[in-house]
């Protein structure tokens, strides 16, 4: 049995903030959302980008900023817009709730004149937490903040060889990291160690020979960088199942309706349902359906899936169609399928009509 041993770095092998400022200033990445050297940031442009790469790939993100931005330039604008709207643009980004404060905050803002410059106000806007406060500060108004996400964490883990677990070693990883920011450039150095975490201080394999900060690294010095972060063993949501009705009309409509504002999926457009629950008994599903006289349900084979955070779904899947002069049931409308783009459908929705219109 092998025992790896971590070895202490020197005194003045301590990290530092201008070694990590040298790197970033020649490996920055370009990303659409980030000022080029010698712009000003603009909050509004970095709030929306915060917002949207919440437990989202930056690749996955930006086709959505650009197509927010061209349609919303400004935050005045993005607060005249109608929520419909905003969730139609944002369906497909995953956790709907973001688009909804997305809206409140920028009425919030636009009724201020403007976003506050520190952590604390901002933390009272809707939808901002304290890594995005941290990071709009930091990167918007060069406060001395350090946003710690995901790839911050692992950097600042690796650096102190830091054995508590996450989420419970959090409160020292934030400390840790505040502790190695230099008062000059706090937005640039906000972003290089999330250029470091993204790049170099990967999960697996990271590139230690190019980091700016191997020597000071007490995981390097080890051998165990893989290791790090140490995480408590998540559990998994119990599975839960239920049914979706495709209802199609001869005229080539479809029946959708929107859900309740409020909850999972907050006023996004879906098809009719059932209760999505632990003990959901598939026989009785037809009792759900939507009420069409002499409607033939027809049951598809298969089953779609999704997981959302808290838990994976099951949905089983019933098909019908019905005369074009058929009346919608009360809270849900006609819809053509040719405008389905336009609807402000998630993901699970998208994979059921797939599903059904295969």
């Amino acid at each position: 049995m092998s025992v790896a041993v971590k070895l202490a770095p020197r005194k003045n092998e301590r990290p530092e903030a201008g070694a990590l400022l040298a790197w970033y200033d020649r490996h920055r990445r370009a990303l659409p959302w980030r000022a080029r050297r010698g712009e000003t940031p603009d909050p509004y442009r970095v709030w929306l980008s915060e917002i949207m790469l919440q437990q989202t790939t930056v690749k996955t993100v930006a086709p959505y900023y650009a197509r927010f931005l061209a349609k919303w330039p400004t935050v005045q604008a993005l607060a005249k817009a109608k929520l419909d709207d905003i969730l139609r643009a944002w369906a497909g980004l995953g956790y709907y709730a973001r688009a909804r404060n997305l809206h409140a905050c920028a009425q919030e803002v636009a009724k201020r004149g403007g976003f506050p410059r520190d952590e604390e106000a901002l933390r009272k806007l809707p939808g901002i937490g304290a890594y995005t406060a941290a990071a709009i500060a930091a990167i918007a108004f060069d406060a001395p903040s350090v946003p710690v996400d995901g790839n911050v964490e692992r950097v600042v883990t690796r650096l102190f060889a830091i054995e508590d677990e996450l989420p419970t070693a959090k409160a020292r990883i934030k400390a840790l990291a505040q502790s190695l920011l230099s008062m000059d450039r706090s937005g640039d150095f906000a972003q290089a160690l999330m250029d470091l975490g993204a790049t170099i201080c990967s999960p697996k394999r990271p590139a230690c020979a190019l980091c700016p900060w191997n020597e000071s690294c007490l995981a390097f010095a080890g051998g165990d960088q893989e290791s790090f972060p140490r995480k408590a063993v998540k559990r998994e949501g119990k599975l839960r199942r239920g049914a979706a009705f495709v209802v199609l009309r001869s005229d080539e409509k479809i029946l959708l309706r929107t859900r309740p504002e409020k909850g999972l999926l907050g006023a996004m457009t879906e098809v009719p349902g059932s209760k999505w629950m632990h003990d959901f008994d598939p026989t009785k599903a037809l009792d759900a359906a939507p009420k069409f006289r002499a409607a033939k349900w027809q049951k598809l084979t298969g089953v779609v899936t999704h997981t959302f955070t808290h838990f994976p779904l099951e949905l089983i899947v019933y098909k019908t169609e019905v005369p074009k002069n058929t009346r919608a049931p009360k809270g849900a409308r006609w819809v053509p399928i040719q405008n389905l783009s336009g609807e402000a459908l998630p993901t699970v929705m998208r994979k059921v009509l797939a599903h059904a219109l295969d």
